[in-house]
């Protein structure tokens, strides 16, 4: 009986160690099911983490067009002198992308359309072409030119400068137009 007692227990301690294959063996001993399912998913993901993820978005932007200057003549502005016809303002244009995302980072942006939402408008200024007349400023209602002698039309001056009257006096008469004293040159 002693014999007997010993295989049982002999048999029993191999138990734990696995002697007996994987069905007889204890669950410890077994390797688990999530463990034996993680080893193929863990490479699936790996898998999956490599193939990368690719998606296209469709982005619209804003842009300012800048409005064009234009310069005309204009003769009754004094030569050089300028002025603002028409005021500039800038337009709006809307630019649509698409974009493409390869995870999560843009890697190409195609233009597909762009839209004048507003357009600019040009900015005219006007650039003066009238020659200043240069007039003496002792004298006003007529223009009397600044020249070396000036007589009025169509008495017996010799010029070379002339002045059709009558001119008020509103400084020195250097000309000598205002014979009679009265303030008014050339009023005969």
């Amino acid at each position: 009986m002693k014999r007997s007692i010993l295989v049982v227990l002999a048999s029993a301690a191999l138990v734990p160690l696995g002697a007996c294959g994987a069905e007889g063996a204890p669950a410890a001993a077994r390797p688990s099911k999530a463990a034996a399912s993680a080893s193929p998913s863990t490479s699936a993901s790996t898998v999956a983490e490599a193939t990368p993820t690719t998606t296209k978005r469709t982005v619209t932007r804003t842009r300012k067009i800048p409005f064009r200057t234009r310069k005309v003549n204009d003769a009754a502005l004094a030569k050089g002198a300028t002025k603002v016809r028409t005021r500039g303002a800038a337009g709006l244009k809307t630019l649509t992308y698409e974009v493409t995302l390869t995870n999560g980072v843009e890697t190409d942006r195609k233009l597909i359309r762009t839209v004048v939402t507003k357009r600019a408008v040009t900015r005219v200024v006007a650039v003066g072409t009238k020659r200043a007349r240069r007039c003496d400023p002792n004298y006003t209602g007529a223009c009397v030119p600044i020249a070396s002698d000036v007589d009025c039309a169509g008495g017996s001056g010799d010029g070379p400068g002339y002045v059709a009257g009558p001119v008020r006096v509103v400084g020195s008469d250097i000309y000598d137009l205002d014979r009679d004293g009265d303030g008014i040159a050339c009023d005969t």
